[in-house]
Parts: C-alpha cells; sequence; structure tokens
C-alpha cells in the first residue's frame, strides 16, 4: 500500500531536520514550493506542515513561513556521589542547567501516597505499599522546561532524615540516600516522545494544544533494590544529550 502523499512530506521534513540538512532557524521551503515538489494539494501540504509543529520540529511565522524550532540542549551526566563534595548543587537538575549557563530552579511538593501497579512493578514493592510522592516543576532562567513525580518507598526512607525529599541534609537522591547509608549504584532510564497532555501544557507553557513531549522513565538502584522512580516530562525545544563516564 503506498504511504499517503501527506505522511512522505513528513517524514521526508522531519529526516531533513533530524540530520541537519536544514538547521535550527533555517526556513523550509514555501507552501507553493512544496506542492510543487510532491505535486500535491495545498490541503496535503497543510497537514504535513501542521503535524511537524505539533512535534515541535517547525513553527509558522505568519506572513513569512516555516522555520525549523531553535533547540536547546540539556547534557544528563551520571549523577555521581562526587557532587557532595565538589563545587555546586547537588541537585542533577541544576547542575545539568548550571552547565549549559543556566539558573535551575524548582518548585515542589511531596505528600504520603500508596504505590500504583506501575510504580509498584517498577520498585519492586506490592501494590498498595506506602511510598512518598514528590512532583517538581522544573525552571531555567525562569523558564518551566521539565515536570517530574518521583516515588520513594517508605520501606527505605520512612522514618528517616529524607523521608522527605526536600526537608533532609542532602538534595539529589543518589547524594540523599548515601546519608542513610544506602548506596545507589545504578540506574536506568527509559525514553519516549509522545502528545503533551492539558495539564503538561499548561505547566510547561507549551505553544500548541498538539505540543509533543519527551519523556524519560528514570529508576535507581542499589544493588538489586530501587529506592527511587520517576516520570519526567521534558518539553519539546530540548535535546537530551548523555555524558556517562566509562569506568
Amino acid at each position: 500500500m503506498p504511504e499517503p502523499a501527506y505522511l512522505r512530506i513528513v517524514n521526508e521534513l522531519r529526516n531533513a531536520i533530524t540530520t541537519g540538512t536544514y538547521g535550527p532557524g533555517d526556513k523550509l521551503p514555501t507552501e507553493a514550493q512544496l506542492r510543487q515538489q510532491y505535486v500535491v494539494s495545498t490541503t496535503v501540504v497543510k497537514a504535513a506542515l501542521s503535524i511537524l509543529q505539533r512535534e515541535g520540529l517547525i513553527e509558522g511565522r505568519r506572513g513569512s513561513g516555516n522555520y525549523v524550532r531553535q533547540r536547546r540542549r540539556l547534557t544528563r551526566r551520571a549523577h555521581g556521589r562526587d557532587v557532595r563534595t565538589a563545587t555546586g548543587p547537588t541537585s542533577p537538575f541544576a547542575r545539568d542547567a548550571e552547565a549549559v549557563g543556566q539558573w535551575g530552579t524548582w518548585e515542589h511538593e511531596s505528600a504520603h501516597t500508596t504505590a500504583g501497579p506501575d510504580v509498584a512493578a517498577r520498585l519492586g514493592i506490592a501494590p498498595g505499599d506506602p511510598t512518598v510522592t514528590t512532583r517538581y516543576r522544573f525552571v531555567a532562567d525562569g523558564e518551566p522546561i521539565q515536570l517530574s513525580a518521583s516515588h520513594e518507598p517508605l520501606a527505605v526512607t520512612g522514618g528517616t532524615a529524607i523521608e522527605w525529599p526536600e526537608d533532609g541534609p542532602a538534595v539529589g537522591v543518589v547524594a540523599r540516600m548515601d546519608t542513610i547509608g544506602v548506596r545507589i549504584d545504578s540506574f536506568t532510564e527509559k525514553v519516549a516522545f509522545r502528545p503533551a497532555s492539558p495539564e503538561e501544557i499548561q505547566a510547561l507553557n507549551l505553544k500548541a494544544t498538539g505540543s509533543h513531549v519527551l519523556t524519560i522513565e528514570r529508576t535507581y538502584y542499589a544493588g538489586d533494590l530501587a529506592v527511587e522512580t520517576a516520570d519526567i516530562v521534558l518539553g519539546p525545544d530540548y535535546d537530551v544529550v548523555y555524558r556517562v563516564p566509562v569506568d
């Protein structure tokens, strides 16, 4: 079955953007040029461009055309415990923002909760077991760029100085767990791309109702024990790059 014309345009333009043929700020061919190139109608061209706009790859400028959106890079470094003694923040987000010249702050709200089936499976506990859930909105230079919902089993942190993540002697999961003798030695991150929810659009000040977000499902381990799992959401203007040391 032949590929629909609008998807062919989407796929070829998306590939040209992701491979750098069209760089940040570059102007795309006009609608008339795309109609001529692909021998399609205006409706088909507009449908293709609309998809690229919803994906956060391009932006339309009234009276000027369509341009590749400027993207910013946020490098996620290995969350080593040496940050407790190094200069600078112990928060992974603040440290990553600082590395690209931004001032990172965050809002947070913690509560005692119980684990739903998905969180329980990721933490290796039973559904309904007690947890502490902390919801964050991270801000860089005054602009909201990241959301996170973090879950920790009370079997690990309950009754300790770090039961409430933002009220203890350290900031950041690795540094916090170290203070109670739980040594994190690995973490996993599962990355995906999906449409943004209405709540995420509002919280991240996204421009379009069809915006997409980058999601990271992260879980920290101390040996085989999962001590924290989080769902991280980033707006479409950010590329996430991993820098992990080789031991």
